[in-house]
């Protein structure tokens, strides 16, 4: 029978990443670490748990770091700002921790096969359009760094990226995927229409249609695949991105493997930085 694991989580990324929905949804494999830890939720407070769960605010990979240091064996990163993890993926590989990003849609469970779809057409793409959805008031450069999270994992590297328009209400940036189509991706800040996003790829004669909504609920993801023997539609998987992220987490530290999670948030990082 497979361990389980306890937790600590800071009362931010709790919230954020509704931890104590997804641990309770998961009870053979996580369960909270024992209380009596510092009061101000910090991550040294859960040096004794087996898991770190952090908010992904600026300096989170030098907290995710201290909590490696104090003995974390999986750390949890909720909604990572970018920023440098070359001294945290050092930390990680030293101490053979697992580190995993609770991204708002990366993270869905519909991805992997999305990506799959994406990249077996990719060769033959003729253009990618994206539009990404957050409630007004969100800064533009958080959804930014959320939908081309989601963007780039099913497409790989985007290059010429550039910002065409930014302003209040959302931005519009173009680029190209690997074999010179054109892409654009589109944020819109309203709380007119539900947040999420949509990826749609188009080939000569088909494509991939994504939809990844936000993680509240385990409100399922849309893939569509068309070519010249019709529409194909991926399963459905009712999983929330948040519970999708716990269970890779359980799988690296049952097998003592390390997730590719920090890797692609450094090549994310360095995109994000040519757009500044």
């Amino acid at each position: 029978m497979s361990p389980q694991y306890t937790v600590h989580a800071t009362p931010e990324a709790r919230d954020a990443g509704a931890v104590d929905l997804a641990v309770a949804s998961l009870p053979a494999s996580f369960g909270p670490a024992e209380a009596g830890s510092a009061a101000d939720g910090s991550a040294a407070a859960g040096s004794a748990a087996d898991v770190a769960v952090l908010p992904g605010q600026p300096g989170w990979t030098a907290e995710a770091a201290r909590a490696i240091d104090g003995g974390a064996r999986g750390i949890v990163v909720v909604n990572p700002a970018p920023e440098s993890v070359s001294d945290l993926l050092e930390a990680a590989e030293t101490n053979g921790s697992a580190v995993v990003l609770d991204q708002r849609w990366a993270s869905n469970p519909a991805v992997p096969g999305a990506e799959d779809a994406v990249r077996a057409m990719a060769g033959r793409a003729a253009v990618l359009d994206s539009v990404a959805t957050a409630p007004a008031g969100t800064g533009s450069g958080e959804l930014l760094a959320d939908h081309l999270a989601a963007v780039v994992r099913l497409t790989g590297h985007l290059e010429n990226l550039r910002v065409v328009a930014s302003g209040a209400h959302g931005y519009t940036v173009s680029g190209r995927l690997a074999n010179g189509a054109p892409a654009a991706l589109q944020g819109v800040l309203s709380s007119a229409r539900p947040a999420g996003v949509s990826i749609s790829m188009l080939t000569d004669d088909g494509g991939v249609s994504v939809t990844l909504p936000d993680p509240l609920a385990a409100w399922p993801a849309t893939v569509k695949a068309t070519g010249p023997q019709g529409e194909l539609l991926l399963p459905t998987l009712y999983e929330s991105a948040h519970r999708a992220t716990w269970r890779r987490l359980k799988e690296h530290l049952d097998a003592g493997t390390s997730p590719s999670d920090l890797h692609r948030f450094a090549a994310l990082t360095a995109s994000l930085s040519a757009l500044s």
